[in-house]
């Protein structure tokens, strides 16, 4: 009987969100607000279909961790300490200011100071899971606005023990509070152990799981991984989250970072899913029809003071209006962390229960604001910045270039001239407008978003050339392409060394943008200060052999300065002695 409540449920869950979230999805408003509502639904307090959220949301919390290992994968560990100041300045000072404002305020209204402080950890968090899924699916992680709210949101995980140990000294039971020394000596241990582990035993260990070459091993051993960190970090009293985030950012450069991605999403996708939910499930909606405004009322104010709060701060960094904006709506919500804070707080007797309840439905409530105000935010942005929605794709060739400026109209006019018709998309609307001028068919949109590709007829399609002036748009597109549609060919424009580095490791041979070119000044350099046509020839012919070898032997330490330092030394070397010998040789006609 429990076998067939349990697949009674899953229906339910799946049901819901394939009825709804294509709804909210069609409609504009984002497919977390289509989650939550379907949770409101079928949750305790309305159709009555499921009586256990709290199950479910701890069960589900695993989304949130299998997120932040994905989003730890796609950097790498230079990049998160060029985020330092971000991540200490201003999330040291959001969570700070968060929470000292709104225990003031809560202590002015008769709060005791305790309970005071519990309300000012919990609306001091944002949610993760929102404030990432919002921002990835509008392609805005990578953005500045977008990289505050990512660095925010680590350092709030960050401040998990100290807010732990905080919650210990207020608790009003004398044998609970105190400064336990060995859990700090524990947490530390285990970054440690995870740093070592990641370094020099797992790549090893997935060398060997691999070589199986069985999917569903690959699949088991990635959840593994990241279940075994998670178990580790909780452990010691840490956030599952920033454990897992800690493990993918190690793994980051690791040659299995891409199987491991595509792995995971999936799973990833379907927990978050069921999170958000199970959040929608905890809208306790009696309380919301006994005191609506009162409910509604605070969690509107309290999204709205943290927007202040976050906007402030971020015009203190000297953030742009717009990326201002972005960093304050996505991280204004209160947090899932805050149902934890205030559970912790209610077993410590340090809050009552009729708080307990109140709160959570007010983070709750908080969250289903935020969808809206995203909406908002997008539309807002339509009116007052001149951004215009996609054009709709109306044709299907064999070939399509993604990004029309000085690099892909080279490539489409020589395809044109040969009677290929293709497939023009560019992202900036000002150019768009230009070549329409000039006579081309081109279409405004974002060539890295699947619902666009699949519209151009990228299925069909024989080739992708990637010609935007974007790296990280360009990996991320010629990673989708790789995945979804391997049979499709691909020529991929890359900015620089280290972009090529990226797409070569997914088996692609990126064309240099300024490579080819700056070899024929070379040549006439050469030819200026006296070298003969062909002996120009033949040395550009040699380097460019050269130049390509130690791309590819780079390309493999590219993490490790010194190593890099000592093969570029080694190379001009090894260059030197090359064209010695083949110059040497008398000159063929």
């Amino acid at each position: 009987m429990g076998d067939a409540s349990f697949l009674i449920q899953a229906a339910i869950y799946l049901s819901a969100a394939i009825v709804l979230v294509p709804i909210f999805k069609r409609l504009g408003l984002g497919s977390v607000l289509g989650y939550l509502i379907a949770g409101i639904l079928i949750g305790p307090y309305a159709l009555q279909l499921i009586d256990d959220p709290e199950h479910v949301l701890h069960f589900a919390e695993f989304g949130v961790v299998l997120m932040l290992f994905l989003v730890g994968l796609e950097l790498e560990s230079q990049k998160v300490w060029e985020l330092r100041k971000t991540l200490f300045g201003l999330g040291g000072l959001q969570v700070t200011f968060t929470l000292l404002l709104v225990a003031v305020v809560a202590h002015l209204l008769n709060f005791s100071w305790p309970v005071a402080i519990v309300i000012g950890m919990g609306v001091a968090m944002s949610s993760t899971a929102i404030g990432l899924t919002a921002l990835s699916e509008k392609k805005l992680l990578s953005t500045p606005g977008g990289q505050a709210s990512f660095a925010t949101l680590l350092f709030q995980d960050l401040s998990v023990i100290p807010l732990f140990m905080l919650l210990a000294l207020i608790a009003p039971s004398g044998d609970a509070a105190g400064f336990d020394i060995w859990a700090v000596v524990k947490a530390i241990a285990a970054i440690v152990a995870i740093i070592f582990a990641s370094r020099t035993l797992l790549r090893p260990v997935m060398r060997v799981v691999a070589q199986t070459e069985m999917r569903e091993i690959f699949v088991a051993f990635s959840l593994l991984l990241v279940i075994g960190v998670s178990l580790a970090m909780q452990y010691v009293g840490l956030s599952m989250a920033l454990g897992t985030f800690l493990a993918g950012v190690l793994l980051a450069d690791s040659e299995y970072r891409y199987e491991l991605r595509l792995d995971i999403e999936p799973v990833k996708g379907l927990l978050l899913g069921l999170f958000f939910i199970a959040v929608g499930m905890s809208v306790d909606l009696s309380l919301l029809a006994n005191a609506p405004l009162m409910i509604v009322g605070i969690a509107l104010l309290i999204v709205l003071t943290k927007m202040a709060i976050l906007m402030g701060l971020g015009r203190l960094f000297k953030y742009s209006f717009r990326d201002n904006l972005l960093f304050g709506v996505a991280l204004s919500q209160i947090g899932e962390f805050a149902f934890v804070i205030f559970g912790v707080a209610l077993a410590q007797n340090t809050i009552p229960r009729e708080t307990y309840n109140i709160l959570n439905a007010i983070v709750a409530v908080s969250m289903l604001i935020t969808p809206l105000l995203l909406l908002l935010y997008d539309r807002f942005l339509t009116i007052q910045c001149g951004e215009r929605p996609k054009d709709t794709i109306t044709e299907n060739n064999a070939v399509i270039i993604a990004g029309f400026g000085r690099f892909g109209q080279i490539v489409g006019r020589v395809l044109l001239a040969k009677g290929i018709n293709v497939t023009i998309i560019d992202s900036d609307p000002n150019q768009v407008d230009l070549m329409r001028e000039f006579g081309w068919r081109c279409y405004y949109g974002d060539a890295a978003r699947l619902d666009l590709l699949e519209e151009a007829g990228i299925a069909t399609a024989k080739l992708l050339v990637v010609a935007v002036n974007d790296p990280a748009a360009t990996l991320e597109m010629a990673t989708l392409v790789k995945q979804k549609w391997p049979s499709v060919s691909m020529v991929v424009r890359a900015r620089s060394r280290t972009d090529a580095f990226d797409l070569r490791d997914l088996d692609l041979d990126p064309i240099r943008e300024t490579f080819h070119s700056s070899l024929v000044a070379a040549k006439q350099a050469l030819v200026a200060i006296g070298e003969t046509p062909t002996s120009a020839a033949k040395i550009i012919k040699h380097f460019e052999q050269h130049d390509t070898e130690q791309l590819e032997a780079t390309r493999k330490i590219r993490h490790d300065k010194k190593a890099i330092l000592s093969m570029t030394e080694q190379g001009r070397q090894d260059l030197k002695d090359l064209l010695k010998i083949e110059l040497s040789e008398p000159e063929t006609l």
